[in-house]
């Protein structure tokens, strides 16, 4: 399809796992209500955001995907015929998690996942206490509306990882988040951190000439109060919409795919890449060998 109609559901947690489940079921229906095909919910949106401490009862809150979460998402797909990019937290085996985001199409089926490949351990996220590397690699879901490139979070930083999605085929790029402020940090800091923030996520529509779709978590947990600020870029980098800092948020916007042909041949970044130059990028870092 040219045009799609993307949900953004920004929305605040509590300690109940059911309890935000629902929540998010509720404001599904209510962005489909409102035209949207294709939903977007936030990073691990079904619990508080644990990460800010290393808590082995943490573990209890994942979950087997497909399964709970994901077969009652699948119902509500079906039934409004809507796309679905839920962010949870997978239990794969015995002592095995990852930070997953499923993928469900409008007919209300599994169409697989993507794990969060970057994993950060900073103040407050300490997320390689709960969380394996992903081992699926770079995904591309052909949903009935686009083909959609998803990543999470952390994931947002390394260009690496948008090119990869983008020259798979994705028609835009989707990263769930949960990030935020320390509540004790000076103003001037936190517009800093959040622009660095949507500005390294714009970069990557741009280079890749696709749209960028964020979303964020609001509310203050442990300290830390999420910035939500989600958006959406168009392929030139502007900005489609923005949420605001502090507020649960609903929004429906229209992306037309067929202008990221334009973007492309005005601009060819594609066509021009160095395919040939680039080996020394899987290395982790350029050493001087003659030292």
């Amino acid at each position: 399809m040219a045009k799609v109609q993307v949900g953004l559901v920004q929305m605040s947690c509590t300690s109940n796992k059911q309890e935000n489940l629902d929540k998010a079921i509720v404001k599904i229906r209510e962005v489909a209500a409102q035209g949207a095909q294709v939903v977007c919910l936030q990073e691990l949106f079904t619990s508080l955001y644990f990460c800010d401490e290393e808590n082995y009862d943490n573990f209890q809150l994942a979950e087997a995907i497909p399964g709970p979460s994901t077969d009652a998402l699948s119902v509500v797909a079906a039934e409004l015929n809507v796309v679905i990019i839920a962010s949870l937290f997978e239990k794969r085996a015995e002592g095995l998690y990852h930070n997953t985001t499923a993928v469900l199409d409008a007919d209300g089926a599994y169409l697989g996942k993507y794990r969060k490949m970057h994993i950060p351990d900073d103040p407050g996220f300490y997320e390689k206490f709960y969380f394996t590397p992903g081992d699926l690699g770079y995904k591309v879901f052909k949903t009935k509306y686009a083909k959609i490139g998803v990543l999470i979070c952390w994931d947002q930083w390394y260009p690496e990882a948008a090119r990869l999605t983008a020259l798979m085929g994705a028609d835009f790029l989707f990263y769930p988040t949960a990030i935020g402020w320390a509540t004790t940090q000076d103003e001037g800091t936190n517009t800093e951190q959040y622009n660095a923030w949507q500005t390294i996520q714009r970069s990557h529509a741009i280079a890749n000439g696709v749209p960028v779709v964020s979303v964020n978590r609001v509310g203050e947990e442990a300290g830390v109060k999420f910035w939500g600020g989600s958006f959406v870029s168009n392929p030139f980098g502007s900005l489609l919409y923005k949420a605001s800092h502090d507020e649960e948020e609903l929004k429906v916007v229209e992306l037309d795919l067929s202008r990221s042909d334009s973007y492309r041949t005005h601009w060819p970044f594609l066509r021009d890449r160095r395919i040939d130059s680039y080996s020394q990028i899987t290395k982790r870092y350029i050493d001087d060998e003659s030292i």
